[in-house]
């Protein structure tokens, strides 16, 4: 195996020209949300319900894939199209409160164009994410870390083949260039470990191992 490499980085060639510089990449195009999108974790969802201005609002998908609507508490959201949350909402307000309720749920906000950064940072939020973006990069548009932050942890969520997967990066090492900073993309979901984190965001920490490569969570 090591001949054959060692063969082909011999002399330079192929059909690729070299030595020429390339355009700007194509402006992405961007699509309507489509039937078949699955809800993702931090996604905002607008949810009424007929004849209920106490549970018509807009809620949050959380890290872990959940939403809280009063009644009924936690409902697991993600990786579910509107319809299929619409009808388990409409299941769970059937067994105790309602007869025959109406239930609508459409995506307000989806992370699937979007960076998210949050955790210990400066100004958290959603931005966009339309060309290469790096761990870095991305933690300076969330104004970088805040003072209680341990930028020896920074977790990166992310969506892999349908799993949801996570990995943990030194930022510290990253900026004295001792690690490789990594890209990240549109849907990943960036937290800066730190003292005001919150509880959920800590029990994720936990199960991530630092600089872990991406695997199931």
């Amino acid at each position: 195996m090591a001949s054959i490499v060692g063969a082909c980085s011999d002399t330079a060639g192929g059909p690729i020209p070299y030595d020429r510089a390339l355009a700007a990449p194509d402006e992405p195009r961007i699509q309507a949300l489509g039937e078949g999108y699955r809800i993702a974790p931090m996604d905002q969802l607008t949810i009424k319900v007929f004849n209920s201005k106490d549970l018509s609002d807009d809620y949050d998908v959380d890290l872990a894939g959940h939403i809280s609507l009063p009644l009924i508490g936690e409902v697991a959201a993600a990786n579910l199209t509107t319809a299929q949350l619409d009808a388990a909402l409409t299941d769970k307000l059937g067994e105790k409160y309602f007869e025959h309720p109406d239930v609508s749920v459409g995506v307000k906000k989806s992370v699937g164009r979007l960076v998210t950064v949050d955790g210990a940072v400066k100004e958290a939020g959603s931005f966009p994410a339309l060309g290469t973006l790096s761990l870095m990069q991305a933690v300076a548009l969330a104004k970088g870390t805040s003072e209680d932050a341990n930028p020896h942890r920074v977790a990166v969520f992310r969506t892999i083949g349908g799993t949801r997967q996570a990995a943990a990066f030194d930022l510290v090492a990253i900026r004295r260039g001792q690690s490789p900073d990594p890209a990240v993309y549109a849907g990943d979901i960036i937290v800066v470990d730190g003292s005001s984190v919150k509880a959920l965001q800590k029990k994720l920490f936990q199960s991530i191992p630092l600089l872990a490569i991406f695997g199931p969570i």
